[in-house]
């Protein structure tokens, strides 16, 4: 499980983010933070992988709060959650190597996807490199090693989540269920299915049915060429 601290000085807003975290498959909110030195504290104490930061906050600004968390050491990964949609700030917090920024109001399925594609960004950086590809992978260079996967993506779909649901979907020959690849990767079976039915609808992969003894048929999907 990803443990997740949330920031945020509006109480009700901050309640709206851990029921939409706590709806995602893979991840747990582990505290809620309203004021930037509860964050910090709570940071230091609980050692969260990931904060959903606003910026936006009574005693200071959140960029400065991670600026605080490096000098400390701490390696908790930042998603940004705030209306701030200044230039300067969005700037601001890719100089600071935040993970993500999301803009509010959103719906839960924007975090989702945020929250699945850092997931998958966490699972590239666990693996070690092997060639130049993965080394781009690791930088999100994903237009470098994979040029189609990147172009054209649907909404809702990141292309390191995609690299994963394709290297699983490469190593089955015998066919891969989205439950299958769902628990391969850490991502929820919707999701996953999203992804493979959008190789499929790209000719890359294709699918057949498998009757079991009750229910419905399960779906498989297999690769329909090497790379």
């Amino acid at each position: 499980m990803i443990s997740v601290l949330i920031v945020d000085d509006d109480f009700m807003v901050a309640r709206v983010h851990r029921a939409f975290v706590e709806r995602t498959d893979g991840f747990e909110v582990v505290g809620v933070a309203h004021s930037g030195a509860d964050a910090l504290a709570m940071a230091r104490d609980l050692t969260p992988d990931l904060l959903l930061l606003d910026l936006y906050l009574p005693d200071r600004f959140g960029l400065d709060i991670v600026a605080e968390l490096r000098h400390t050491g701490s390696h908790s990964d930042v998603i940004v959650i705030s209306a701030a949609k200044e230039v300067d700030a969005v700037r601001a917090a890719v100089r600071h190597g935040v993970a993500d920024y999301l803009l509010k109001p959103f719906a839960f399925e924007d975090l989702r996807d945020r929250l699945e594609g850092y997931a998958a960004q966490r699972a590239l950086l666990a693996a070690s490199p092997e060639d130049q590809a993965g080394v781009d992978r690791l930088f999100a260079r994903t237009a470098t090693s994979r040029p189609d996967v990147v172009a054209a993506m649907p909404k809702g779909l990141s292309p390191e989540t995609a690299q994963l649901v394709e290297a699983t979907l490469r190593s089955a020959a015998a066919g891969v269920s989205a439950s299958e690849t769902a628990e391969a990767i850490g991502i929820s079976r919707v999701s996953a299915r999203r992804y493979l039915e959008y190789f499929t609808s790209k000719g890359e992969a294709e699918v057949s049915l498998r009757y079991g003894n009750t229910g419905r048929p399960e779906r498989r999907y297999r690769p329909t060429s090497t790379r």
